[in-house]
C-alpha cells in the first residue's frame, strides 16, 4: 500500500516536472522527446529503488537505492524551485498585459520558458550538491540547556545526548555510524538516548552496520525507544538485538536516574502508531503509574504528537525526533500539518519538548536548509542561574 501511494505521488511529481521542464514547445521538439523519455525512466526508478531496499539484501540494493533516492531529492528540489518560478511567470505575463515591456509574443515566451528552465536546472544542481554534502558529511553538535522545575540540584548539568532518525539502511551504514558514535562519546554523556527510527531493514541485513552502537558509552546507560520505521523492519527482532548490545529498550517503562533523594525518572514509550502491531502501543499512563510525583520526569517518545499525553501525565520534558525538521526546506510546512512541533525547544502547558532535526535522513541523501544534529541536552533545576 505504501509503495502504491508513493508511486502515485512520484507520478504526479514527474508530471509537473515534465509539464514545466520538458513539454513546452518553446524548448524544442528534440529536447522534449529525449527529456520525456528520461523523466519516465527516472520516475520508474524511484518505486523500484524503494521496493529493492525492502526485498533485496543491502549489498544488492545499495546501488539502486543510491541512484533512486538521490534523484528523488533532486526532483523534490526542482519541484520547489519550479513552484517559486510560477510567480515569475505570473508577474511577466501581468506586466505584458498592462503594456510593460511589450507584448508576450512567440520570441518572448520562448525566452521566458528557456530562461526559467535553465535557471531552475542550474540552481537545482547547486542546491542539491550542497544538500548532499550536508546530509552525508559530519553531523553537527547542537547544545541545548533545559531548566526543569523538579530537577535535582545535585544533578545540575546532567547531559543527555540524543541521536535519532539515523535510518541505517540502504545508503547509511557502518562507517558513517562509527563517526556518529565517536562524536557522541566525545560529549561525555550521562545518558545516551536513541529516540527511534534507527533502522530501515532487518537484523539479518543490518546487524553489521549497527554494530558500532555497542561502543556507545554513558555514565547512566544507553536507552532506546521505538520509532515507526522499526515496525516496518521487524521491531521485536530489533528490540531483542539491541538488548544484546547493552542498550536498554524502554517499552512503556521508567527507570530512576541518580542516587538517594537526588533522582529523576526517565520514561520511554512505544511509537505513537505502534498499536497496529500485536503486543505494541504507547502507554505513558502505565509507564508512570504509582510514581512519586515530586520526581521530575523526562520522557523519550519518537513522535512530537505524543506531547499531548505527556502534558496530561505531568511530564517535565519530552525528547522526540521523527520530523527531520522537514529535511528539505520548505517541506517542514507540510510536516507541521501532522506534528505539533517541528524542531528545537518548545513548551506546551507545563511540559517542555525538544524535537531533534534528526541525525541521519530518510530517502533522499539531501538536507537543504535543515542540518542534521547530535543533540546535547543539558538539564538544570529551574532555580539555577
Amino acid at each position: 500500500m505504501f509503495i502504491a501511494i508513493f508511486s502515485a505521488l512520484v507520478a504526479l511529481l514527474h508530471a509537473y516536472l515534465w509539464q514545466r521542464l520538458v513539454r513546452s514547445p518553446d524548448l524544442g521538439a528534440s529536447f522534449a522527446r529525449i527529456g520525456g523519455r528520461t523523466l519516465v525512466a527516472l520516475a520508474v526508478l524511484l518505486p523500484a529503488g524503494l521496493l529493492a531496499s525492502r526485498v533485496l539484501p543491502r549489498s544488492a540494493s545499495a546501488v539502486v537505492s543510491w541512484a533512486s533516492f538521490l534523484w528523488f531529492g533532486v526532483a523534490v528540489v526542482l519541484f520547489f524551485l519550479l513552484l517559486g518560478s510560477e510567480l515569475i511567470r505570473v508577474l511577466v505575463h501581468a506586466a505584458s498585459f498592462v503594456g510593460v515591456g511589450g507584448p508576450m509574443n512567440v520570441e518572448r515566451r520562448q525566452f521566458l520558458s528557456r530562461a526559467i528552465a535553465a535557471g531552475v536546472g542550474a540552481i537545482g544542481v547547486l542546491v542539491s550538491g550542497a544538500g548532499f554534502a550536508a546530509a552525508t558529511g559530519p553531523v553537527r553538535i547542537e547544545k541545548v540547556l533545559v531548566k526543569l522545575r523538579r530537577f535535582p540540584a545535585k544533578l545540575r548539568g546532567f547531559r543527555i545526548v540524543q541521536i535519532t532518525d539515523l535510518h541505517i539502511g540502504p545508503t547509511l551504514g557502518k562507517a558513517w555510524l562509527e563517526d556518529v558514535v565517536a562524536r557522541v562519546n566525545a560529549q561525555d554523556p550521562d545518558i545516551v538516548a536513541i529516540t527511534g527510527d534507527l533502522v530501515d531493514g532487518s537484523v539479518a541485513d543490518l546487524s553489521e552496520h549497527t554494530a558500532p552502537l555497542a561502543k556507545l558509552r554513558a555514565k547512566h546507560g544507553v536507552y532506546f525507544v521505538t520509532g515507526n520505521h522499526e515496525y516496518y523492519s521487524g521491531a521485536d527482532e530489533w528490540i531483542a538485538h539491541l538488548r544484546t548490545m547493552g542498550i536498554t529498550v524502554l517499552r512503556n517503562q521508567r527507570v530512576e536516574i541518580g542516587e538517594g533523594e537526588d533522582v529523576f525518572l526517565l520514561a520511554g514509550v512505544d511509537d505513537y502508531a505502534s498499536g497496529r502491531w500485536p503486543g505494541h502501543g504507547p502507554d505513558l499512563e502505565g509507564a508512570l503509574a504509582g510514581r512519586d510525583e515530586s520526581r521530575e520526569v523526562v520522557l523519550l517518545a519518537h513522535q512530537p504528537k505524543q506531547i499531548f499525553e505527556a502534558v496530561k501525565q505531568g511530564v517535565g520534558l519530552q525528547i522526540s525526533g521523527h520530523t527531520h525538521g522537514g529535511q528539505i526546506y520548505p517541506w517542514g510546512y507540510m510536516v507541521k500539518l501532522d506534528q505539533p512541533h517541528l524542531a528545537g525547544l518548545d513548551r506546551r502547558g507545563d511540559t517542555q519538548i525538544y524535537t531533534s532535526r534528526g541525525t541521519g535522513y530518510w530517502g533522499p541523501p539531501l538536507r537543504v536548509g535543515v542540518p542534521s544534529e547530535i543533540s546535547v541536552i543539558e538539564l538544570h533545576p529551574e532555580s539555577a542561574a
